[in-house]
């Protein structure tokens, strides 16, 4: 069971969570510049390292908020 640190409702199981991808990923400073392949590259090619990631999750079955946390890869640990 791996338990994900709310940071309104404490921890929580993870069946409690919907993950929402990589987080802090900066929006392209001018949209209307770019070819559909660095849409693409934006919109679905994410880091996949081993080791401390940055990740967007939802609390959907508690508050319902967003938020960011940063998670080991190697072993599901969660640092606020």
């Amino acid at each position: 069971m791996l338990l994900i640190p709310c940071p309104w409702c404490g921890n929580r199981d993870e069946v409690e969570f919907r993950y929402g991808g990589q987080a802090q990923v900066p929006y392209p400073v001018d949209p209307t510049s770019l070819d559909d392949a660095a849409w693409a590259d934006y919109l679905f090619v994410r880091d996949n390292h081993c080791g401390s990631y940055a990740e967007r999750w939802v609390h959907a079955d508690g508050c319902r908020r967003w938020f960011d946390v940063v998670r080991d890869t190697a072993t599901n640990e969660f640092a606020p």
